[in-house]
């Protein structure tokens, strides 16, 4: 069994959704994990509060409070990729992840992700992730490195200060002739079914990408994708709302019956470039990844 050594954390929300105790949240929260497993890792010792102390199958319910976990899983696949570190100093830490490789813990992969191989890899156990990329997309993530600035660098997140370039490849049809064409994309994004899945609607637009075609082939193209708003699986929506679906997603325009990730046939698409005004230093920072997406 792998058990992560970091434990995971929630904070209770503020509208009590109608329960007593802490376990009967964590039951309604996660219904996935059978409430037997919470109620083990409880008695083991697993669950507790921000000063440490245990929570208990009649710790009751407090909205706001913050409630720790060790995630586990019976086994977890190794995937056959490596990280690259891009760039790092005592504020942060720049890596490319490849696909596959999820950027936390998060479903089956416990110890298997790219911030605990950069732990283990740099020694650094306070490495977090400022924000997170699709398990199956591949390109550049930002670390915190020093918890005394990370607040900083969030607040550009949060602020969308962040700058992103991302390139995609799409099938297009004989006699397309898109290079150089320019698309501004405005709609409104919300959670489709199953949830994991998302959908344009009528309504004011939530969401705002910049996507242009800057190379082509015979029957495949290449495009450059700035998103201006950051609304889950926008991009993969965009391009699907365009009729050019990105290459080898299982979601979109049609969710894939769930199967073993195929290595061959990863999802084409690249977080490629970030570019930000340094927070502390005040300097501009942009960061690239070297590889390229390539058309056949």
């Amino acid at each position: 069994m792998a058990i992560s050594e970091h434990p995971s954390k929630l904070s209770l929300p503020q509208t009590n959704p109608g329960v007593a105790t802490v376990l009967e949240y964590l039951i309604i929260k996660f219904p996935h994990i059978d409430a037997q497993i919470w109620r083990q890792r409880i008695a083991d010792g697993k669950v507790h509060c921000h000063d440490g102390s245990l929570i208990t199958t009649h710790s009751l319910f407090q909205p706001q409070q913050r409630v720790y976990y060790y995630r586990e899983v019976e086994s977890e696949p190794s995937i056959p990729f490596k990280e690259t570190i891009v760039f790092q100093d005592q504020h942060i830490l720049v890596a490319y992840k490849p696909p596959f490789l999820a950027v936390i813990p998060g479903g089956i992969f416990v110890d298997e992700c790219l911030q605990n191989r950069l732990r283990r890899s740099t020694g650094i156990e306070a490495l977090q992730a400022l924000h997170r990329l699709d398990r199956v997309t591949a390109g550049l993530v930002i670390f915190s490195v020093n918890p005394d600035t990370r607040h900083q660098y969030h607040q550009l997140f949060k602020t969308r200060q962040i700058h992103k370039t991302y390139q995609a490849i799409a099938k297009i049809s004989d006699g397309e002739n898109l290079l150089g064409q320019e698309w501004d994309i405005k709609n409104r994004i919300v959670q489709s079914e199953p949830r994991f899945r998302m959908r344009v609607t009528e309504g004011e637009a939530n969401s705002h990408s910049v996507i242009r075609c800057i190379q082509q082939s015979a029957q495949e193209a290449l495009f450059e994708l700035n998103p201006v708003t950051g609304k889950t699986h926008q991009l993969r929506v965009h391009m699907q709302a365009l009729g050019w679906p990105i290459l080898n997603d299982k979601y979109y325009p049609h969710l894939q019956p769930l199967s073993a990730d195929n290595y061959s046939a990863p999802l084409q698409l690249l977080a490629k470039r970030i570019q930000f005004i340094d927070p502390v230093t005040q300097l501009p920072r942009a960061f690239s990844y070297n590889g390229n997406l390539s058309l056949k």
